[in-house]
Parts: C-alpha cells; sequence; structure tokens
C-alpha cells in the first residue's frame, strides 16, 4: 500500500482540443503550429480518442476510471483536469485557482458530486475566488506533491502563487519545498510536473533546470529521503515528457504510467531504477502532447476512501458521467 499512488482516477475526454492560445506565452512545451494541414475537428478528434484508449489501457490494468465527456467549444484544455481539482486523504478536494481566463470555465461541479457519491467527502475546499485578486494555484500542475512524506514541490511561476501555496499547504498538511527551475533561454518552467514526478520507490527530476545548485543538491537530499532513489533527467528528456508520469497502483502492483514518447527518451539505467519498482505502461498520446502537457497533466488521482457499495464497481469507460 502506499499514499503515493492512488487506486481510482479521473479524465476528461473533450470533444473540442486546439492548443490554447492563452497558454502559449509561457508554456514553451506547446506546439505553436501543432498540425499543418490539420483542422481543429481532426484535432479534436484525435484528442477525443486518444483519451479514450488511455481510459480503457489503465482499466484494463485495474485501475478505477471516472471519464467524463466535455462538449464546451470553449474549453480547449478541459483534457487536464488535474489544474483545477485534486483530491486528499482524509475525504478532502480542493479546487484551485486557474492562470488563464479561458480555463476557468473547466470547473465542473457535477464532476465533484460525482466523486461525492462514489467516495467519502468531508470538504471541498475552493480557492478559485482568488483569481479575482491575480492570485493562482493550478493543482498537481503547479504543485508535485510527495503524500507519504506531506512534501510540495513547487517550481516558481506565475501558476503558482506563494500566497495561495501557503494557504493551500497549511489547509492540507504539506511542506512547501519552492525552487527557481528555467529551460536553458531562462524561461521559467510553467509547471512543475513537466519537470518531475514522484513515485514511492524513486524520483524523475530534471535536476538541471533548477537554477541554484545549493537548492538542487536541498531538493535532490529531500526527495531521497527514507531511500528513495532520485532519476536525474536530461533537459531533452523533459520536453520528451518522460517528468510527466505518474504512479498508480493496480491489484497485480504498482505502475508507473507515462506517454510512449517519454518512455522512449528513457535511458536502460533509468528504466531499471523503475522497473525495480513498479511496471511501467507506456500510453500513446501525441496529440494531448501538442497542447504542452502529457500523461501526468490529463489524470487527477483519486486519494479519496471509496464507498461501500462502490468500490468494487468500475465506472463506465465511455460514460459522458462516470
Amino acid at each position: 500500500m502506499s499514499p503515493q499512488a492512488p487506486r481510482a482516477v479521473l479524465l476528461v475526454r473533450p470533444r473540442y482540443f486546439v492548443p490554447n492560445p492563452q497558454t502559449a506565452a509561457d508554456n514553451v512545451f506547446q506546439v505553436a503550429d501543432p498540425a499543418p494541414g490539420s483542422s481543429a475537428a481532426e484535432l479534436s478528434t484525435a484528442a477525443y480518442e486518444e483519451v479514450t484508449r488511455v481510459a480503457a489501457a489503465l482499466e484494463a490494468e485495474g485501475i478505477r476510471v471516472h471519464l467524463f465527456d466535455d462538449e464546451d467549444p470553449a474549453r480547449p484544455d478541459s483534457v487536464f483536469p488535474n489544474n483545477w481539482l485534486s483530491t486528499h486523504a482524509g475525504g478532502r478536494i480542493a479546487v484551485h485557482p486557474m492562470y488563464a481566463e479561458n480555463r476557468r470555465t473547466e470547473r465542473r461541479w457535477d464532476i465533484i458530486e460525482a466523486l461525492k457519491r462514489d467516495y467519502r467527502v468531508q470538504d471541498v475546499i475552493d480557492s478559485s475566488g482568488l483569481e479575482r485578486d491575480g492570485v493562482f494555484l493550478e493543482g498537481t500542475g503547479a504543485m508535485v506533491l510527495d503524500h507519504a512524506s506531506r512534501v510540495a514541490y513547487v517550481a516558481r511561476s506565475r501558476r503558482a502563487d506563494p500566497v495561495a501555496l501557503e494557504r493551500f499547504c497549511t489547509t492540507f498538511g504539506f511542506e512547501p519545498m519552492v525552487f527557481d527551475a528555467v529551460d536553458p533561454r531562462g524561461v521559467p518552467v510553467y509547471h512543475t510536473n513537466v519537470m518531475m514526478c514522484v513515485g514511492t520507490d524513486f524520483a524523475l527530476i530534471g535536476l538541471g533546470l533548477i537554477a541554484s545548485p545549493e537548492r538542487r543538491a536541498e531538493v535532490a537530499e529531500r526527495l531521497g529521503e527514507y531511500g528513495r532513489t532520485v532519476v536525474d533527467l536530461t533537459y531533452e528528456q523533459v520536453c520528451d515528457f518522460a517528468g510527466n508520469a505518474i504512479e498508480l497502483r493496480s491489484p497485480t502492483g504498482r505502475i508507473l504510467a507515462i506517454s510512449r514518447r517519454g518512455l522512449a527518451s528513457l535511458r536502460p539505467d533509468q528504466l531499471e531504477v523503475i522497473e525495480a519498482s513498479c511496471r511501467i505502461l507506456p500510453l500513446d498520446v501525441p496529440t494531448i502532447e501538442l497542447a504542452g502537457g502529457s500523461v501526468r497533466c490529463m489524470v487527477v488521482g483519486v486519494h479519496l476512501d471509496a464507498r461501500r457499495s462502490t468500490a468494487a464497481t468500475p465506472s463506465p469507460v465511455g460514460a459522458a458521467g462516470h
């Protein structure tokens, strides 16, 4: 049993998908001209099919999947629900403030109500009102949470405000560990979960992106506590989304859900560390990666206790609800 690896996930399958023009300015992983000659309708169809396949692959592993459809053409990034929603042990749900205006309508209370029906939810803490003051904290995109050691790793950016971070950590019982992370041109990393993933026995992280050598050493030391192995990713591997992965728990053991592109970038010695702890599940999401995020960005891990009546009943993949 690992508090780091949830046994259920939530996904949103978009009917409309394009790389979001409102997020392009600070998301260097986003492709400006995603597919020359391809229409928005073709991109949307491809993204819809990719989420469908991801959901089916996770269910085939015994992961409980809650799959919601999004029909709104004004929400190009709805495939990334982990930015507005996170769930936590003790029956708590957090609703987060979003940087891009056209992403704020992604928050859906029908999704939260569905979670309440299937899980024991004690509190919903909604911080979205901070948006009015220009304060943002984009969920488990801005924060990479170590649920075992109760540490929130955060790369400074306009999407991770220190006020919102302090409030979140106080409310949910995490210690913030903040650092500056930049690409080779000095551009800040827009979301922490692009450069790092914390598993039970290992952590994937682009240490070279952390600007301060002293802070870099502190982060590596903290990640390595309790025997966890730190796998240092190159900038090129980060760009291939090798760090944008998530550890999940299946009935037969832990798995690492990672994009096929990210997996292909890893060296044999890095794979050896991962495979000593869990099995790797590669997922094909090339269209979705055009928007600057990959598998981790697509997944809300469900860290809630299931109600007894529904604990053994998987949510139907393909359902518009859950």
